[in-house]
């Protein structure tokens, strides 16, 4: 045919599952902080055959590989008092603020509480301003329907160092646990749940009005308690992992 050998090559007629690979881009453009484990467990709970190593490369051909914000930097080590751990759902609490804009102008904040030992969102409210009475209205409605933690980690913003919460904290029995000033990391549970906030929600919505934001974020708490596998979790929801712990309990 007079054609040079070094023009022919071998094509592959392996299938190139097109159906995945556009799946796994929607999940990876969808839940922006998930790295291919995350979408391979994702997949998998879909009912999509495939193992991780495959999912990999996958992964790596469609381009989907995370990229670092911010150069890393050398962090010195700190000592400090241990913090209580969780042993069980309900004992310890811990909760931020986060603060947004709306798209036309005008700025509003969130309080998230989350519970340390399921990482199950308990509450995601919006509010123009939140004081502290905004704080304890929330907390009292967590308490009516879980009962009351035995710690709460908070900062020390004046929300939670004011005398209403240091009431509700006595009215109910809980410590208050504060976080060392300019240590975000000793609050490390919420912050990071506040990060999934603003990647996954607050990042890629923009809301009119308090009352559409409201809805949006009580539908992304429900998906992130429901739908969001959690690695620390052994990559179950929240709240199939507060399910197992429940099903485990002495009856």
């Amino acid at each position: 045919m007079g054609q040079a050998r070094s023009n022919q090559f071998y094509r592959s007629r392996k299938d190139r599952r097109e159906d995945l690979r556009l799946r796994m881009k929607e999940i990876a453009n969808t839940r922006i902080r998930f790295g291919y484990r995350r979408v391979h467990v994702m997949l998998k709970r879909e009912g999509w055959q495939l193992g991780r190593s495959q999912a990999y490369r996958l992964y790596r051909e469609e381009q989907l590989q995370l990229r670092s914000k911010l150069p890393k930097r050398r962090k010195m080590v700190v000592q400090r008092q241990q913090r209580v751990t969780a042993s069980a759902p309900g004992q310890v609490w811990t909760m931020d603020f986060v603060a947004d804009e709306f798209g036309e102008g005008g700025k509003f904040r969130m309080l998230t509480v989350v519970d340390v030992f399921t990482r199950q969102a308990m509450a995601v409210d919006a509010g123009i301003r939140l004081r502290g009475e905004n704080v304890v209205e929330t907390l009292n409605r967590l308490v009516a329907r879980h009962g009351a933690p035995k710690y709460v980690f908070v900062d020390n913003g004046s929300e939670f160092t004011g005398r209403l919460m240091d009431m509700w904290a006595y009215h109910h029995g809980v410590r208050l646990d504060f976080s060392r000033p300019g240590k975000p990391p000793d609050n490390s549970y919420v912050e990071t749940f506040n990060g999934s906030l603003r990647d996954e929600c607050l990042n890629v919505h923009w809301f009119k009005t308090l009352a559409e934001a409201k809805q949006v974020l009580e539908a992304w708490r429900r998906d992130y308690n429901e739908s969001r596998p959690h690695s620390s979790l052994n990559d179950m929801t929240p709240a199939e992992f507060a399910r197992n712990i429940k099903e485990l309990e002495p009856a």
